[in-house]
């Protein structure tokens, strides 16, 4: 009798293991399904039409952001107005100077993780601008590559755009990039952060092998010092998003799936 006894309770405390452990076991966190999406300086948010294509067919609601590239200000306001309008968590990614831009807008509470695309990566108290001078591009140190109005808007000459923006799309394609440019105001490059999203959120990050506008070594070092998941791109140009879609969503897809383990 004692034996048997002891028996049923050995059982009854197995199960009631059992049933602590599936009660305190984590549940998995549901993947990511709200993009937004973040255009750079001297274009628009058309440039990601790709890139949200693919993003769409696999079932992510999308969102673009339209800077208007006035200020650093407007612009992260710009973000926040759209990430507000979100029903849900959200992985925000941004291309060039739109990552100067998350890493302002990325601490806005419904940003889960974050996505940069052969993007500036600035910490606490740093512009691009400066960081770039560390690690100047091929497109920083042509003579007139970069142009300036009157008013303070800069805009890369149209003869240079194809070669150093957007080297890997059709021609036709660049020049007429080159020709619908948004004229950026240059203050955006020299605003400090004040906060670095990077720092507190998980992050993704593709170099852009090929890239003549952004030092694709300051690309390196932003996302090693953010310990972002990398991959690097070879032979793709400042146009990756456009250029190499799949490859650029499959990295969004990854964050989305794994920003909130």
């Amino acid at each position: 009798m004692i034996r048997k006894a002891l028996r049923i309770c050995l059982a009854r405390a197995f199960a009631a293991c059992l049933i602590l452990g599936a009660t305190a076991a984590p549940s998995l966190a549901a993947p990511v399904k709200c993009i937004v999406l973040v255009h750079g300086a001297w274009v628009d948010g058309s440039g990601w039409r790709p890139v949200y294509d693919i993003l769409t067919r696999d079932g992510y609601d999308v969102a673009m952001a339209q800077e208007p590239l006035t200020s650093f200000q407007d612009d992260v306001a710009a973000v926040n107005r759209v990430l507000d309008l979100q029903t849900g968590p959200c992985i925000l990614v941004g291309h060039s100077y739109g990552g100067s831009v998350i890493t302002e807008a990325g601490v806005h509470p419904k940003v889960v993780g974050l996505v940069y695309v052969a993007a500036h990566a600035p910490d606490v108290g740093e512009s691009e601008g400066a960081l770039g001078k560390t690690m100047p591009s091929i497109t920083a140190k042509q003579e007139g590559a970069i142009k300036k109005t009157d008013d303070g808007f800069t805009y890369l000459n149209p003869a240079d755009f194809p070669k150093d923006f957007a080297a890997d799309l059709p021609r036709e394609q660049a020049e007429f990039e080159a020709r619908s440019q948004i004229l950026t105001a240059a203050q955006v490059f020299t605003a400090p952060m004040t906060v670095a999203a990077w720092k507190t959120k998980p992050s993704w990050a593709i170099v852009a092998g090929a890239d003549r506008i952004i030092n694709p070594d300051l690309e390196r070092r932003y996302y090693k010092r953010a310990g972002s998941h990398t991959i690097e791109i070879a032979g793709a140009s400042h146009s990756v998003y456009e250029s190499r879609p799949k490859e650029v969503a499959s990295v969004i897809e990854d964050a989305a799936q794994h920003a909130q383990e």
